[in-house]
């Protein structure tokens, strides 16, 4: 037992080296946009597409945000009304007279709001994504040279559209995307936001998604510039029309969708433009991540116990060896144990910063890492059992 348990730990122990030392940097939360001079006006035309299904309570702070944005050429916005039963369309066309005023008397004019009514859904498109092609439909008319896909519940910094059209003109990408600044007031989010994050930079490193030489593609939803020829070299929303991790898809049909030929995206953090969406129950952030963590795996069985398994090892096996090796009093073990899961704290805390939550989280994370490992656990029975994929009162197919 005593030698299953050494190596356990020891293997444990390289894994961190390894994932702190050649996975891309993941951990230290440091991709960020280069900020820019204000006084840049020469910048492209930019239509924007909200996606808006029963975000009235949001809209009054997030799409005045947007209306708001010191982008001094052509910038319109098409809010798209995804069958709303909470006057998401009234709220808006007032935030909308809200923010004309506020941009007068700012000696500004507010961008144009157009307010669209979904068609019914049509089947093989999810709701989002059947939205977002109606706004780009619209859109069209205008030939605009970006579209900002952004969610209604999305709070931009006054600076934050130039900065991302600047960086993607300078650059010359084709997709720009922030991972906004989640919500992280509540006991749950900040126990549970800032690993989600940390997370999601371990699946998609922001250095190899940035790296053309490499084909990992990631983008977060929330916030996505993209050129329009850059969309229609890769046929539309319409070839991504049935998933459900729609963003990050979009971001691999942009970087890997020609055979043997790639272009340029970028995925960075923020700490200026704020998601408005609370999580203020375990169960909330729990669905969140059911909804697509078995998505993720391709509904594979196999996938699925080799994550449990990998989650089990890199993160379970310390705590568990550091307390047999206290009662055993094997202190070679306990020592190893105890380093592996210092490693393993001390890479969350560049996140745990960026999130300004106390550095002793750090130490939960083999806890918090088990309820994920549920979490996944739990996409997999809803898959199962035919309701997987269900979000704002819709169930999604899955196969």
């Amino acid at each position: 037992m005593e030698t299953v348990v050494l190596g356990l730990t020891l293997l444990s122990l390289l894994i961190w080296i390894g994932l702190l030392a050649v996975r891309g940097q993941f951990w230290r939360s440091h991709v960020r946009l280069t900020p820019i001079p204000l006084e840049i006006d020469d910048l492209p035309s930019i239509c924007a597409v909200v996606p808006a299904r029963n975000e009235a309570e949001v809209l009054p702070i997030g799409l005045r945000s947007l209306l708001l944005q010191d982008y001094p050429n052509p910038f319109r916005v098409v809010l798209v009304d995804d069958r709303s039963t909470d006057g998401t369309a009234s709220v808006a066309q007032n935030t909308a007279k809200d923010a004309k005023a506020v941009a007068k008397e700012m000696g500004r004019t507010a961008p144009s709001l157009e307010v669209l009514t979904a068609e019914p859904l049509p089947q093989g498109w999810t709701g989002k994504l059947w939205a977002m092609e109606q706004g780009v439909r619209h859109a069209k008319r205008y030939a605009p040279d970006y579209y900002l896909f952004t969610d209604a519940d999305i709070e931009h910094e006054r600076s934050s559209l130039r900065q991302l059209v600047f960086h993607a003109e300078r650059e010359r990408l084709d997709l720009v995307s922030l991972m906004v600044r989640l919500r992280c007031r509540s006991f749950w989010e900040r126990l549970l936001v800032p690993p989600f994050v940390y997370f999601f930079q371990k699946l998609y490193p922001f250095e190899w998604v940035n790296d053309l030489n490499r084909k990992t593609a990631a983008a977060a939803g929330g916030c996505i510039l993209i050129r329009r020829q850059a969309l229609e070299r890769i046929g539309g929303l319409s070839t991504i029309k049935d998933t459900l991790i729609d963003d990050c898809t979009l971001a691999r049909a942009v970087k890997c969708g020609e055979a043997g030929k790639r272009h340029p995206i970028w995925l960075g953090l923020t700490e200026k433009t704020h998601s408005l969406r609370s999580y203020n129950s375990l169960w909330s952030i729990w669905n969140m991540v059911a909804r697509t963590a078995y998505t993720q795996l391709n509904y594979s069985p196999l996938l699925l116990l080799l994550t449990v398994l990998g989650m089990g090892l890199t993160y379970e096996v310390a705590p568990v060896s550091f307390v047999w090796g206290i009662l055993t009093g094997d202190r070679f073990i306990a020592l190893t144990a105890l380093a592996t899961w210092l490693l393993m704290a001390f890479s969350l805390l560049p996140t745990l910063h960026l999130y300004r939550q106390p550095p002793f989280l750090g130490i939960l994370l083999p806890v918090i890492a088990a309820l994920y490992t549920l979490m996944t656990i739990d996409s997999a029975i809803r898959h199962w059992f035919g309701f997987g994929g269900n979000w704002k009162g819709r169930v999604y197919p899955q196969s």
